[in-house]
């Protein structure tokens, strides 16, 4: 091997490990890009689908708009352009990891998808003060979450992270390899990225202290009052609710708390000097299977509103068995003769429409 084609090539024994300079260490992950691809390609599909028929249900089958419900339609559009960044990923994986798109576009991409993500994650802890102030029944809450200032809280949102992502775009112009894109970088020259990096990581723990604080009481108040009283004509609801407060918690660490607590060790290595070949190949590989987590959520979130927000599981429901019953009335009307054997259909299937959708009026039942 010569000193003009570096390669990777961890050197080590059971007492020591060679300690081999960064700019020639190359990371290899070619053992991850078929799993990286089908599980992104899988998280596409999904998670595309699932958003816009949540779109379509917040802004179509049930336009009322409260401060929950503002925070839900905002969070949806941001797992939506998260996924819609998902298909480069793809590309790029099943192309052993080699770019061929326009070296521009790979900024783009990077840019977007972790703005998204954390917005996400500023808005599923709003949410989360959100139920918390709701249970509490706190006079606050009717003037800082109202629905106007949910508006006026999301567009701040939305502003400080389009300004944030420009500013990226414009100071983040490299001249390396244009082949490679989400590939591991060294941050010695642009150490105030990784102070960046170090801020976000930190505004990340404080939204999940925020979680942990909101749904943990919720969940612990409900469960004690249920075992307090369990002869309570709500006690079985109220340890329902418990559980599911305590589940939405339990996904959110799942998704994003592993790949926060390996982002500390990762931005370390960035700037570090002498950090060993072999574990920027582990942090480096470790961050890739952790990030799946994080993309994960954004399938997850659907799924979340189905389970736990009694309204759209209703008119989602409602539109499943309408088709179901639809395609057996066809086949009925098709299996036989005259017309006369179903004079009214319609009888039979209630026709769906947007605008004529009863739903429950508690809609402010939702866990999220």
């Amino acid at each position: 091997m010569t000193k003009n084609n570096p390669q990777f090539f961890p050197i080590s024994s059971s007492t020591t490990m060679l300690k081999i300079p960064q700019s020639n260490c190359q990371t290899d992950n070619t053992s991850l890009q078929v799993l990286l691809a089908i599980f992104y390609a899988f998280f596409f599909l999904f998670g595309l689908s699932g958003n816009l028929l949540a779109l379509w249900v917040f802004l179509r089958v049930h336009p009322k708009k409260n401060s929950v419900r503002i925070f839900l339609i905002n969070l949806a559009m941001a797992d939506l352009l998260l996924v819609i960044c998902l298909p480069f990923r793809v590309v790029y994986h099943s192309n052993n990891n080699r770019w061929v798109l326009p070296p521009l576009l790979c900024r783009m991409v990077g840019i977007i998808f972790y703005m998204n993500m954390y917005i996400s994650i500023v808005l599923l802890g709003f949410i989360s003060v959100d139920r918390y102030l709701k249970f509490q029944r706190s006079s606050s809450r009717r003037v800082f979450l109202h629905s106007r200032w949910s508006v006026l809280l999301c567009s701040v949102i939305w502003a400080v992270a389009f300004v944030c992502g420009i500013c990226l775009f414009v100071l983040n112009a490299e001249h390396g390899d244009f082949h490679q894109c989400f590939q591991y970088k060294t941050l010695h020259e642009s150490k105030w990225k990784a102070y960046l990096n170090f801020a976000i990581v930190g505004m990340f723990w404080l939204v999940y202290g925020a979680l942990v604080i909101s749904y943990g009481r919720i969940g612990m108040n409900l469960l004690t009052t249920s075992k307090k009283k369990p002869d309570f004509p709500n006690a079985a609801k109220y340890n329902k609710i418990a559980w599911k407060s305590f589940f939405v918690l339990f996904l959110f660490t799942i998704c994003f708390v592993p790949y926060h607590s390996v982002r500390i060790f990762y931005i370390m290595s960035q700037i570090a000097k002498d950090t060993y070949c072999e574990w920027i190949s582990v942090l480096d590989k470790t961050n890739e299977v952790v990030l799946l987590l994080s993309a994960f959520n954004s399938c997850l979130d659907p799924v979340m509103y189905f389970l736990f927000c009694s309204s759209i599981r209703k008119v989602i429901l409602k539109i499943i068995c309408n088709s179901f019953c639809r395609q057996n009335a066809k086949g009925l009307i098709s299996s036989v003769d005259t017309p006369q054997v179903l004079p009214n259909i319609s009888a039979v299937v209630p026709m769906t429409n947007a605008q004529n959708v009863k739903l429950s009026k508690t809609t402010d039942k939702e866990v999220l």
